[in-house]
């Protein structure tokens, strides 16, 4: 893969920093920092929870891979041929999941093993690793010398709010729901007792710069996502249709029911591109409220596009972290209209390039419906604003982070370690103990961190 150096973009990183405690869980190496000789070029090892498609974390680690030609990609699982030509291109270490019976469909089911498959990966021969996580990645163990950057897309889920949507009663049925809650409360204790492993974090948004905050109680730099700006771009000769258009996984927190119901009440069609365990129960949503709904399946991306230039706009009905759907339907120069909560803040200028709803209700989309297919938006204003989340600007937002990582590693180092410099000599004695000097250093060390 040929690296492109990142141009310049219209946008700085946002910093949500919260003084930054000592990690726990980590290796520890006497050896101090290591580089090869004569080289500046660190050595890079990137981690993904796993590559079974192109979905927008993988867009993310492909532009963050671009950069690092050379990484080696870990990952529990990767069905062969299942991500962009450049992430195949990496080599790459799976875990044991990635042998286990029916893994590359059903890998969910082996949820519980995660955490012991991520810790048995070796980076001791690595000076940098970048997780990209939403599930375990970042829990990996990097020896003391390295530096982890963790680009989070959110605190586990389905470990901490969100159990209900993902192994409710109505999702997996009673019984399996009651065996699922401890096993799911554990993760989540593990994923809060790991999160001392990550050097600095990365959010994909405000929305979950704020879960990193609670449920980590760390800061984070925030680094909006990239949209490839290039490929989804407006096509003048296609003009709005008359329907909407929903991209996502069939998944409960999507929330696709109530984006069914709302354009069957205002009878305009709905388009759904996407499958996933969800399809079965909204083809008879769909069926009872009597909507004009087409799902697609998966489609390419090619065809995904002329799907967006040609709509009336896109649809987000359920909280996301952030989506990378609403800024592709932007970048096409169409509107979107979406559940005003989460990343949708960040993506979507309400009234300007889209709308933002402030009820979930199937009766406020439905009012929303209305109101976009009378509004007249400026499509030309819609796509600078998509210009905004460039993979360009990604690119360079990101690379500061790591920069700045590493100098706050390498000011660290120059400090000398307190149990190895001797008192000085003199002639009166000082009355301070070696044990005082060292606790006096630390919280030195402590408060410089607390004002980065």
């Amino acid at each position: 893969m040929t690296a492109s150096p990142p141009t310049s973009g219209d946008r700085g990183p946002k910093t949500d920093r919260m003084p930054e405690e000592p990690r726990n869980g980590r290796r520890t190496s006497d050896a101090g920092p290591r580089q090869r000789a004569g080289a500046e070029r660190p050595r890079v090892a990137l981690v993904h929870d796993w590559l079974t498609g192109m979905r927008g974390g993988e867009k993310v680690l492909d532009a963050i891979a671009e950069a690092y030609p050379d990484a080696t990609i870990h990952t529990l699982l990767h069905v062969k041929g299942s991500v962009s030509q450049a992430l195949e291109r990496h080599p790459g270490r799976q875990s044991f999941v990635q042998w286990l019976p029916g893994a590359a469909r059903h890998y969910r089911r082996y949820l519980p093993l995660f955490p012991t498959a991520i810790e048995q990966f070796d980076f001791d021969a690595y000076d940098l690793v970048i997780s990209t996580s939403h599930c375990a990645a970042k829990s990996v163990v990097v020896p003391g010398r390295a530096t982890h950057i963790c680009y989070c897309h959110s605190p586990m889920r389905y470990a901490w709010d969100q159990f209900d949507s993902y192994f409710g009663p109505a999702q997996v049925g009673p019984w399996p729901s009651r065996l699922l809650r401890p096993v799911l409360a554990r993760l989540a204790r593990w994923d809060r007792d790991t999160a001392g492993r990550v050097d600095r974090y990365v959010a994909n948004s405000h929305y979950v710069a704020g879960r990193i905050r609670r449920y980590y109680n760390r800061g984070s730099t925030v680094v909006f996502p990239p949209v490839d700006t290039t490929f989804y771009r407006p096509e003048p000769a296609a003009g709005p249709e008359p329907f909407l258009l929903a991209v996502s996984a069939l998944v409960p927190y999507k929330r696709l029911d109530v984006a069914i119901r709302a354009a069957a009440a205002v009878r305009t069609p709905l388009t759904i591109v996407g499958r996933g365990p969800e399809e079965a129960r909204l083809r008879a949503v769909a069926a009872s409220a009597g909507g004009d709904v087409t799902f697609t399946g998966w489609l390419d991306d090619e065809q995904i596009r002329d799907l967006y230039r040609r709509c009336r706009a896109a649809v987000m009905p359920g909280v996301e972290d952030f989506g990378m759907v609403p800024v592709e339907a932007q970048a096409c120069g169409r509107p979107v209209v979406a559940l005003g909560e989460g990343g949708a803040i960040d993506s979507v200028v309400d009234g300007v390039t889209g709308i933002l709803v402030k009820d979930g209700s199937v009766d406020a989309f439905a009012g929303a419906f209305r109101d976009v297919a009378t509004r007249d938006f400026d499509s030309a204003a819609i796509r600078r604003h998509a210009e905004s989340f460039s993979r360009e600007r990604f690119q360079r937002e990101f690379q500061a982070v790591v920069d700045d990582a590493g100098s706050d590693r390498e000011s660290r180092s120059a400090q000398p370690d307190p149990r190895e410099v001797s008192p000085r000599r003199s002639d009166k004695p000082t009355g301070v103990s070696n044990a005082a000097r060292y606790r006096q250093h630390r919280d030195n060390l402590a408060a410089r961190e607390d004002k980065l």
